[in-house]
Protein backbone atom coordinates (compact mmCIF):
# COMPACT_ATOMS: atom_id res chain seq x y z
CA UNK A 1 0.00 0.00 0.00
CA UNK A 2 3.08 1.84 0.71
CA UNK A 3 6.77 1.00 1.09
CA UNK A 4 5.82 -2.67 0.63
CA UNK A 5 8.30 -3.00 -2.21
CA UNK A 6 11.10 -1.39 -0.25
CA UNK A 7 10.48 -3.64 2.74
CA UNK A 8 10.45 -6.71 0.53
CA UNK A 9 13.64 -5.64 -1.20
CA UNK A 10 15.44 -5.08 2.08
CA UNK A 11 14.29 -8.39 3.50
CA UNK A 12 15.29 -10.34 0.42
CA UNK A 13 18.55 -8.59 -0.42
CA UNK A 14 20.59 -10.99 1.67
CA UNK A 15 19.00 -14.20 0.43
CA UNK A 16 18.21 -13.56 -3.22
CA UNK A 17 20.97 -14.06 -5.75
CA UNK A 18 18.80 -14.04 -8.83
CA UNK A 19 20.72 -13.57 -12.04
CA UNK A 20 18.57 -11.36 -14.22
CA UNK A 21 18.82 -11.15 -17.95
CA UNK A 22 20.94 -8.15 -18.80
CA UNK A 23 18.76 -5.14 -19.49
CA UNK A 24 18.70 -3.91 -23.07
CA UNK A 25 20.40 -0.70 -24.02
CA UNK A 26 18.68 1.99 -21.96
CA UNK A 27 15.65 3.36 -23.77
CA UNK A 28 15.14 7.11 -23.66
CA UNK A 29 11.63 8.23 -24.56
CA UNK A 30 11.44 11.99 -24.70
CA UNK A 31 8.10 13.76 -25.10
CA UNK A 32 9.07 17.38 -25.34
CA UNK A 33 9.94 20.09 -27.85
CA UNK A 34 13.54 19.27 -28.71
CA UNK A 35 14.24 22.96 -29.22
CA UNK A 36 13.62 23.41 -25.51
CA UNK A 37 15.31 20.20 -24.47
CA UNK A 38 18.39 20.18 -22.30
CA UNK A 39 20.70 17.36 -23.30
CA UNK A 40 22.46 17.33 -19.94
CA UNK A 41 19.15 17.05 -18.11
CA UNK A 42 18.02 14.18 -20.32
CA UNK A 43 21.28 12.33 -19.85
CA UNK A 44 21.16 12.81 -16.09
CA UNK A 45 17.62 11.42 -15.87
CA UNK A 46 18.74 8.39 -17.86
CA UNK A 47 21.71 7.86 -15.55
CA UNK A 48 19.44 8.07 -12.50
CA UNK A 49 17.02 5.49 -13.92
CA UNK A 50 19.85 3.15 -14.89
CA UNK A 51 20.98 3.36 -11.25
CA UNK A 52 17.50 2.28 -10.09
CA UNK A 53 17.66 -0.82 -12.31
CA UNK A 54 21.24 -1.51 -11.25
CA UNK A 55 20.03 -1.49 -7.62
CA UNK A 56 17.70 -4.39 -8.37
CA UNK A 57 14.52 -3.17 -10.07
CA UNK A 58 13.53 -4.99 -13.26
CA UNK A 59 12.53 -1.71 -14.92
CA UNK A 60 12.09 1.96 -14.10
CA UNK A 61 10.47 4.89 -15.85
CA UNK A 62 10.17 8.54 -14.89
CA UNK A 63 8.49 11.66 -16.19
CA UNK A 64 9.46 15.21 -15.30
CA UNK A 65 6.85 17.87 -16.03
CA UNK A 66 7.77 21.52 -15.88
CA UNK A 67 6.38 24.62 -17.55
CA UNK A 68 5.65 23.77 -21.15
CA UNK A 69 7.54 20.50 -21.42
CA UNK A 70 7.56 16.83 -20.48
CA UNK A 71 10.69 14.74 -20.17
CA UNK A 72 10.32 10.97 -19.93
CA UNK A 73 12.91 8.18 -19.87
CA UNK A 74 13.02 4.48 -18.99
CA UNK A 75 15.51 1.74 -18.22
CA UNK A 76 15.22 -2.03 -18.30
CA UNK A 77 12.86 -4.31 -20.22
CA UNK A 78 9.07 -4.23 -20.15
CA UNK A 79 9.15 -7.99 -19.57
CA UNK A 80 11.96 -10.26 -18.42
CA UNK A 81 13.28 -12.32 -21.28
CA UNK A 82 12.46 -9.68 -23.88
CA UNK A 83 14.23 -6.68 -25.37
CA UNK A 84 11.11 -4.51 -25.35
CA UNK A 85 11.59 -1.23 -23.49
CA UNK A 86 8.98 0.05 -21.06
CA UNK A 87 6.23 1.44 -23.32
CA UNK A 88 5.82 5.22 -23.50
CA UNK A 89 3.01 6.20 -21.17
CA UNK A 90 2.79 2.61 -19.92
CA UNK A 91 0.19 2.00 -17.20
CA UNK A 92 1.03 0.63 -13.76
CA UNK A 93 -0.49 -0.05 -10.37
CA UNK A 94 0.00 3.03 -8.17
CA UNK A 95 -0.66 1.45 -4.78
CA UNK A 96 -0.95 4.00 -2.00
CA UNK A 97 -0.88 6.97 -4.33
CA UNK A 98 -4.58 6.04 -4.54
CA UNK A 99 -4.92 7.43 -1.02
CA UNK A 100 -4.39 10.97 -2.29
CA UNK A 101 -7.38 10.58 -4.60
CA UNK A 102 -9.48 9.26 -1.69
CA UNK A 103 -8.36 12.10 0.58
CA UNK A 104 -9.18 14.69 -2.08
CA UNK A 105 -12.74 13.41 -2.42
CA UNK A 106 -13.17 13.38 1.37
CA UNK A 107 -11.96 16.97 1.61
CA UNK A 108 -14.27 18.00 -1.23
CA UNK A 109 -17.14 16.58 0.84
CA UNK A 110 -15.90 18.69 3.75
CA UNK A 111 -15.92 21.74 1.45
CA UNK A 112 -19.52 20.88 0.57
CA UNK A 113 -20.37 20.82 4.29
CA UNK A 114 -21.46 17.21 4.14
CA UNK A 115 -18.76 16.24 6.61
CA UNK A 116 -16.35 17.73 9.15
CA UNK A 117 -12.79 16.62 9.77
CA UNK A 118 -13.43 16.24 13.49
CA UNK A 119 -16.55 14.12 13.04
CA UNK A 120 -16.10 10.75 14.70
CA UNK A 121 -16.15 7.50 12.80
CA UNK A 122 -19.03 6.31 14.98
CA UNK A 123 -21.16 9.33 14.04
CA UNK A 124 -20.71 8.62 10.32
CA UNK A 125 -20.32 4.84 10.24
CA UNK A 126 -22.21 3.69 13.32
CA UNK A 127 -21.32 0.25 14.61
CA UNK A 128 -18.54 -0.37 12.09
CA UNK A 129 -15.51 0.29 14.32
CA UNK A 130 -15.26 -0.61 18.02
CA UNK A 131 -14.36 2.60 19.88
CA UNK A 132 -15.19 4.53 16.75
CA UNK A 133 -16.38 7.37 18.96
CA UNK A 134 -12.69 7.99 19.82
CA UNK A 135 -11.47 8.21 16.21
CA UNK A 136 -12.02 11.19 13.89
CA UNK A 137 -12.04 11.53 10.12
CA UNK A 138 -8.89 13.64 10.38
CA UNK A 139 -7.12 10.81 12.22
CA UNK A 140 -8.07 8.34 9.48
CA UNK A 141 -6.55 10.70 6.92
CA UNK A 142 -3.28 11.42 8.74
CA UNK A 143 -2.55 7.93 10.11
CA UNK A 144 -3.04 8.81 13.78
CA UNK A 145 -6.14 6.64 14.37
CA UNK A 146 -4.37 3.78 16.16
CA UNK A 147 -6.31 1.23 14.11
CA UNK A 148 -4.73 -2.16 13.53
CA UNK A 149 -3.09 -2.50 10.11
CA UNK A 150 -5.17 -4.65 7.75
CA UNK A 151 -2.05 -5.87 5.91
CA UNK A 152 -0.84 -7.42 9.16
CA UNK A 153 -3.87 -9.74 9.10
CA UNK A 154 -2.88 -11.17 5.71
CA UNK A 155 -0.01 -13.45 4.65
CA UNK A 156 3.30 -11.89 3.69
CA UNK A 157 3.31 -10.96 -0.01
CA UNK A 158 6.45 -13.07 -0.53
CA UNK A 159 4.80 -16.23 0.78
CA UNK A 160 3.01 -19.06 -1.00
CA UNK A 161 -0.01 -18.32 1.20
CA UNK A 162 -0.31 -14.84 -0.32
CA UNK A 163 -0.32 -16.30 -3.81
CA UNK A 164 -3.31 -18.41 -2.85
CA UNK A 165 -5.24 -15.15 -2.36
CA UNK A 166 -4.19 -13.70 -5.72
CA UNK A 167 -7.54 -14.17 -7.47
CA UNK A 168 -9.85 -13.77 -4.48
CA UNK A 169 -12.41 -10.95 -4.38
CA UNK A 170 -12.49 -8.98 -1.14
CA UNK A 171 -15.16 -6.55 0.01
CA UNK A 172 -14.31 -3.40 1.93
CA UNK A 173 -16.43 -4.55 4.85
CA UNK A 174 -14.60 -7.89 4.97
CA UNK A 175 -11.18 -6.25 5.09
CA UNK A 176 -12.30 -3.70 7.69
CA UNK A 177 -13.70 -6.49 9.87
CA UNK A 178 -10.34 -8.30 9.85
CA UNK A 179 -8.54 -5.20 11.13
CA UNK A 180 -11.12 -3.95 13.61
CA UNK A 181 -11.29 -7.36 15.27
CA UNK A 182 -7.88 -6.43 16.70
CA UNK A 183 -7.42 -3.88 19.51
CA UNK A 184 -6.22 -0.35 18.86
CA UNK A 185 -2.43 -0.04 18.69
CA UNK A 186 -2.41 3.28 20.59
CA UNK A 187 -4.79 5.96 21.77
CA UNK A 188 -6.13 7.87 18.74
CA UNK A 189 -4.35 11.16 18.12
CA UNK A 190 -1.31 10.37 20.29
CA UNK A 191 1.00 8.84 17.67
CA UNK A 192 1.24 8.22 13.95
CA UNK A 193 1.74 4.88 12.21
CA UNK A 194 1.10 4.35 8.53
CA UNK A 195 -2.25 2.64 8.21
CA UNK A 196 -4.28 1.25 5.31
CA UNK A 197 -7.31 0.38 7.44
CA UNK A 198 -8.23 4.05 7.83
CA UNK A 199 -8.48 4.47 4.07
CA UNK A 200 -10.75 1.46 3.75
CA UNK A 201 -13.05 3.26 6.18
CA UNK A 202 -12.77 6.48 4.18
CA UNK A 203 -13.88 4.56 1.10
CA UNK A 204 -16.91 3.34 3.06
CA UNK A 205 -17.54 6.89 4.27
CA UNK A 206 -17.58 8.29 0.73
CA UNK A 207 -20.17 5.69 -0.23
CA UNK A 208 -22.29 6.42 2.85
CA UNK A 209 -22.33 10.18 2.19
CA UNK A 210 -22.81 10.13 -1.58
CA UNK A 211 -24.70 6.92 -2.27
CA UNK A 212 -21.99 6.05 -4.81
CA UNK A 213 -18.83 3.97 -4.64
CA UNK A 214 -15.53 5.70 -4.00
CA UNK A 215 -14.55 4.66 -7.55
CA UNK A 216 -17.54 6.51 -9.01
CA UNK A 217 -16.80 9.65 -7.00
CA UNK A 218 -13.11 9.66 -7.96
CA UNK A 219 -14.02 9.29 -11.61
CA UNK A 220 -16.66 12.05 -11.44
CA UNK A 221 -14.72 14.54 -9.33
CA UNK A 222 -11.12 14.01 -10.46
CA UNK A 223 -10.50 11.69 -13.40
CA UNK A 224 -13.00 13.20 -15.85
CA UNK A 225 -12.51 16.90 -14.98
CA UNK A 226 -8.71 16.58 -15.23
CA UNK A 227 -8.90 14.35 -18.33
CA UNK A 228 -6.82 11.61 -16.75
CA UNK A 229 -7.60 9.29 -19.63
CA UNK A 230 -5.20 6.50 -18.58
CA UNK A 231 -6.24 6.43 -14.90
CA UNK A 232 -8.76 3.85 -13.70
CA UNK A 233 -10.15 1.99 -10.74
CA UNK A 234 -10.23 -1.64 -11.88
CA UNK A 235 -12.51 -3.09 -9.20
CA UNK A 236 -11.92 -6.84 -9.47
CA UNK A 237 -10.38 -6.89 -12.96
CA UNK A 238 -6.97 -8.57 -12.59
CA UNK A 239 -5.49 -7.19 -15.82
CA UNK A 240 -3.69 -3.93 -16.51
CA UNK A 241 -5.44 -2.79 -19.67
CA UNK A 242 -3.31 -1.07 -22.28
CA UNK A 243 0.50 -0.90 -22.63
CA UNK A 244 2.41 -1.72 -19.44
CA UNK A 245 5.55 -3.21 -17.97
CA UNK A 246 5.26 -6.51 -16.11
CA UNK A 247 5.50 -6.56 -12.33
CA UNK A 248 7.44 -9.23 -10.45
CA UNK A 249 7.32 -10.67 -6.95
CA UNK A 250 10.55 -11.94 -5.34
CA UNK A 251 9.74 -15.28 -3.74
CA UNK A 252 11.53 -18.42 -2.59
CA UNK A 253 10.30 -21.81 -3.74
CA UNK A 254 11.95 -25.01 -2.59
CA UNK A 255 14.85 -22.96 -1.30
CA UNK A 256 15.44 -21.33 -4.66
CA UNK A 257 14.83 -17.64 -5.36
CA UNK A 258 12.46 -16.74 -8.18
CA UNK A 259 10.88 -13.66 -9.68
CA UNK A 260 7.22 -14.47 -10.21
CA UNK A 261 5.23 -12.44 -12.74
CA UNK A 262 2.39 -10.93 -10.70
CA UNK A 263 1.17 -8.40 -13.25
CA UNK A 264 -2.31 -9.91 -13.02
CA UNK A 265 -3.90 -9.89 -9.56
CA UNK A 266 -7.39 -9.22 -8.24
CA UNK A 267 -6.89 -5.66 -6.95
CA UNK A 268 -9.77 -5.81 -4.47
CA UNK A 269 -7.24 -6.94 -1.84
CA UNK A 270 -5.86 -3.37 -1.99
CA UNK A 271 -9.28 -1.74 -2.17
CA UNK A 272 -9.52 1.97 -1.29
CA UNK A 273 -6.02 1.79 0.18
CA UNK A 274 -4.31 1.23 -3.16
CA UNK A 275 -6.21 -0.32 -6.08
CA UNK A 276 -5.78 2.33 -8.80
CA UNK A 277 -3.90 2.18 -12.12
CA UNK A 278 -2.38 5.24 -13.81
CA UNK A 279 0.58 6.64 -15.78
CA UNK A 280 3.42 9.02 -15.08
CA UNK A 281 1.71 11.71 -17.17
CA UNK A 282 -1.64 11.43 -15.37
CA UNK A 283 -0.09 11.40 -11.90
CA UNK A 284 1.93 14.52 -12.63
CA UNK A 285 -1.21 16.24 -13.90
CA UNK A 286 -3.27 15.23 -10.86
CA UNK A 287 -0.71 16.29 -8.25
CA UNK A 288 -0.04 19.56 -10.09
CA UNK A 289 -3.76 20.34 -10.05
CA UNK A 290 -4.17 19.35 -6.40
CA UNK A 291 -1.16 21.20 -5.00
CA UNK A 292 -1.84 24.12 -7.33
CA UNK A 293 -5.19 24.68 -5.58
CA UNK A 294 -7.48 23.57 -8.40
CA UNK A 295 -9.30 20.82 -6.52
CA UNK A 296 -9.71 22.17 -2.98
CA UNK A 297 -10.26 25.59 -1.39
CA UNK A 298 -7.30 27.26 0.31
CA UNK A 299 -8.27 26.49 3.90
CA UNK A 300 -8.56 22.77 3.14
CA UNK A 301 -5.26 22.77 1.25
CA UNK A 302 -3.71 24.15 4.44
CA UNK A 303 -5.33 21.31 6.40
CA UNK A 304 -4.03 18.80 3.87
CA UNK A 305 -0.50 20.16 4.24
CA UNK A 306 -0.51 20.18 8.05
CA UNK A 307 1.49 17.17 9.29
CA UNK A 308 0.17 15.12 12.19
CA UNK A 309 2.21 15.52 15.37
CA UNK A 310 5.90 15.37 14.41
CA UNK A 311 5.37 13.13 11.39
CA UNK A 312 5.57 13.61 7.62
CA UNK A 313 1.90 12.69 7.21
CA UNK A 314 -0.54 15.31 5.99
CA UNK A 315 -4.07 14.40 4.91
CA UNK A 316 -3.46 11.88 2.16
CA UNK A 317 -0.07 13.33 1.20
CA UNK A 318 3.40 13.31 2.72
CA UNK A 319 6.00 15.98 3.30
CA UNK A 320 9.49 15.72 1.87
CA UNK A 321 12.15 18.07 3.21
CA UNK A 322 14.73 19.08 0.61
CA UNK A 323 17.69 21.49 0.45
CA UNK A 324 15.53 23.65 -1.86
CA UNK A 325 12.45 23.64 0.40
CA UNK A 326 9.49 21.42 1.24
CA UNK A 327 7.90 19.20 -1.40
CA UNK A 328 4.59 17.37 -1.12
CA UNK A 329 3.40 14.20 -2.81
CA UNK A 330 2.88 10.50 -2.20
CA UNK A 331 4.49 7.13 -2.80
CA UNK A 332 2.85 3.76 -3.17
CA UNK A 333 3.35 0.02 -3.56
CA UNK A 334 1.23 -2.74 -5.04
CA UNK A 335 2.49 -6.29 -5.60
CA UNK A 336 5.17 -6.00 -8.27
CA UNK A 337 5.07 -2.21 -8.58
CA UNK A 338 6.22 0.93 -6.76
CA UNK A 339 5.57 4.54 -7.69
CA UNK A 340 6.34 8.00 -6.34
CA UNK A 341 5.03 11.45 -7.27
CA UNK A 342 6.14 14.77 -5.79
CA UNK A 343 5.68 18.43 -6.66
CA UNK A 344 8.63 20.79 -6.18
CA UNK A 345 8.63 23.41 -3.43
CA UNK A 346 7.91 26.17 -5.98
CA UNK A 347 5.14 24.00 -7.51
CA UNK A 348 6.67 24.44 -10.97
CA UNK A 349 7.99 20.90 -11.41
CA UNK A 350 6.40 17.47 -10.97
CA UNK A 351 8.29 14.17 -10.80
CA UNK A 352 6.79 10.69 -11.08
CA UNK A 353 8.81 7.48 -10.97
CA UNK A 354 7.40 3.99 -11.58
CA UNK A 355 9.41 0.86 -10.78
CA UNK A 356 8.78 -2.83 -11.28
CA UNK A 357 10.21 -4.99 -8.53
CA UNK A 358 13.27 -7.16 -8.83
CA UNK A 359 15.63 -8.96 -6.49
CA UNK A 360 17.29 -5.95 -4.90
CA UNK A 361 16.34 -2.85 -2.92
CA UNK A 362 15.78 0.07 -5.28
CA UNK A 363 14.46 2.47 -2.64
CA UNK A 364 17.57 4.58 -2.09
CA UNK A 365 18.15 5.03 -5.84
CA UNK A 366 14.55 6.20 -6.35
CA UNK A 367 14.83 8.61 -3.42
CA UNK A 368 18.04 10.04 -4.86
CA UNK A 369 16.39 10.56 -8.26
CA UNK A 370 13.33 12.29 -6.82
CA UNK A 371 15.33 14.62 -4.60
CA UNK A 372 17.75 15.57 -7.38
CA UNK A 373 15.01 16.25 -9.93
CA UNK A 374 12.82 18.29 -7.59
CA UNK A 375 15.64 20.70 -6.81
CA UNK A 376 17.02 20.98 -10.34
Amino acid sequence: MTRLGSRLGTALAGILTVTLMAAPAPALAVDMDEAHGNLTERQELQRELDAVVAAGATSATAEITSIGQHLRASSGPAELGSNRPVPPQGRFRIGSESKTFIATVVLQLVAERRLQLDDTVESRLPGVVPQGDRITVRQLLNHSSGLFEVLATLPSPRSEEFLELRWRTWTTAELVARATAKPLLFDPGTKTKYNNTGYLLLGMLIERLTGNSYAHEIEKRIIRPLRLHATSLPGTDPAIRGPHAHGYLPIERDGKPQLLDITKINPSIMNAGGDMISTTRDLNRFFAALLGGRLLPGHLMREMQTPALDSKFGLGIIRLSLPCGTAWGKDGDAPGYSSTTFVSPRRDRQVTVSVTWGAGDHGDAVDALVKAELCR
